[in-house]
């Protein structure tokens, strides 16, 4: 069975124009990656959790804030690698400083077979792009969300 993930495509509307919030990946392999390695927040859903709740736990673990409103559903959306993410639109009910962000951290084995963990934050910055930024900057297999975004009545 592929792994399942969940999270949230937040977009807000400044000046008429439709900005969304992605996040980029911390730790070494995504570095010097920038085009193509961003993602909205997402995570694992775990056993008998519910999707929308592993959503809006992840995107707390991974921005430190709590995002509440209205969640659309957006659609499940198959990577290239085989998961399928769930994701929902919700829109920023408050600025979110993405300079502010404080995302939980994970441990790995850094520099490879050097014996030395080292400490990493789940996401290293975010940032709020146009839907033309975003579709430069987003994971290939998640920017069908960007579109799917669009044609929604509220935010397109």
């Amino acid at each position: 069975m592929a792994k399942r993930s969940a999270g949230l495509l937040i977009y807000r509307r400044s000046d008429g124009v439709l900005r969304v919030l992605l996040v980029h990946p911390g730790g070494p392999f995504w570095a010097k990656k920038d085009e193509g390695a961003w993602s909205i927040p997402k995570g694992l859903v775990g056993e008998d959790e519910d999707e929308l709740a592993a959503a809006q736990r992840e995107t707390e673990e991974e921005l430190g804030i709590k995002v509440d409103g209205t969640f659309a559903r957006l659609g499940d959306y198959k990577q290239p690698g085989g998961k399928v993410v769930t994701a929902w639109s919700v829109e920023a009910r408050n600025d979110i400083d993405v300079g502010a962000i404080k995302s939980n951290m994970f441990t790995m084995e850094w520099p490879p077979r050097s014996g030395s963990l080292k400490e990493f934050p789940e996401v290293d910055r975010a940032g709020w792009f146009t839907l033309a930024e975003a579709k430069m900057k987003i994971l290939k297999g998640q920017r069908p969300m960007l579109a799917d975004l669009a044609g929604q009545g509220d935010a397109g």
